[in-house]
């Protein structure tokens, strides 16, 4: 059983097959237009989206298969009448794999226990393997070999973004450096921190943690951001957040701190004004719409992988 549910799940040699088969149905989609010829995936949605749905759902057909497009705020799921093992039962006697976007990772976990097809995490409050994935991949297009490179994320680190780009950073050998305030609510957990380390070492990478934005971006190949203001935070929060983050903007400074020829990534929505500055976002090192197109790419050769 294919599961994905977060990076772990593919290993360091998983990870390059992923990045590579999506590079092969990138660049040669007519060799892959049947691929999932009458194979339907089950898109479950708990948090709304953009990009997850439309590349889920564009990707599928290009690969000759069918999407199903499921809210649970308008089935017995999300009211409470029928449980998630129950309706996973159900659906997976349908369809051929599914890809939640959910607002528990247990949930989704206890999807997979009981499923009887693949299921993808399209997004929780614990991981986003999807959205790294095309990162990596992004990454690999204009950088070449992830291993040995160096990658900084600055901003808001306590969330699913920040924990999965460690992990895919980790298992691809690459020295990614996380610049955020000391505050607990902003920074990594501890445990998150020794276990992607670990995975680093292993690979011959590294993770590092910095509160001073500036020297986390010195001489980095990638600056990466996330949004200030994720879908779950609350308006009255956001004088606060705002307050703690903008020492962590990424702006002409902080670019300039880079390497010459660093790229600039945001998995989007993106604030200009906010987490970086317009000049940064739409200057001539933002790949942030390269980043968003591959997201239908890597999640195509997940899909394939997880049904060959």
């Amino acid at each position: 059983m294919k599961h994905l549910l977060t990076l772990k799940d593919l290993g360091p040699e998983g990870l390059q097959e992923i990045i590579s088969l999506a590079k092969k149905i990138k660049f040669s989609p007519q060799d892959f237009s049947q691929a999932l010829k009458q194979k339907t995936l089950l898109m479950i949605f708990e948090k709304p989206s953009l990009r997850t749905r439309l590349s889920f759902e564009a990707g599928m057909t290009k690969l000759g298969g069918h999407a199903i497009y499921y809210d649970t705020r308008t089935s017995p799921m999300g009211s409470g009448k029928e449980s998630v093992s129950d309706t996973i039962k159900v659906a997976s006697r349908f369809v051929d794999i599914i890809m939640a976007r959910l607002f528990e990772h247990s949930d989704l976990e206890e999807m997979a226990a009981v499923s009887t097809i693949p299921v993808i995490n399209g997004l929780t409050n614990y991981n986003h393997p999807c959205q790294i994935l095309a990162d990596l991949l992004t990454i690999h297009e204009v950088k070449g070999e992830l291993k040995g490179k160096s990658l900084c994320y600055l901003g808001d680190s306590n969330n699913n973004v920040t924990y999965s780009l460690m992990m895919g950073a980790a298992l691809a050998g690459m020295h990614m450096k996380v610049g955020c305030p000391a505050d607990a609510a902003y920074a990594p957990d501890q445990k998150i921190i020794d276990d992607t380390s670990a995975m680093a070492v292993a690979q011959g990478g590294s993770i590092r943690i910095f509160e001073d934005a500036h020297e986390a971006a010195k001489n980095s190949d990638v600056i990466y951001t996330d949004t200030w203001m994720s879908y779950h935070i609350d308006k009255d929060a956001e004088r606060a957040r705002l307050e703690a983050l903008t020492p962590y903007q990424v702006n002409d400074v902080i670019m300039s701190a880079a390497q010459s020829d660093a790229i600039f990534m945001n998995c989007l929505p993106a604030l200009r004004g906010h987490e970086q500055t317009a000049s940064v976002i739409d200057g001539p090192q933002s790949v942030v719409f390269d980043q968003a197109e591959n997201r239908m790419w890597a999640q195509n050769a997940v899909l394939v992988n997880a049904l060959s």
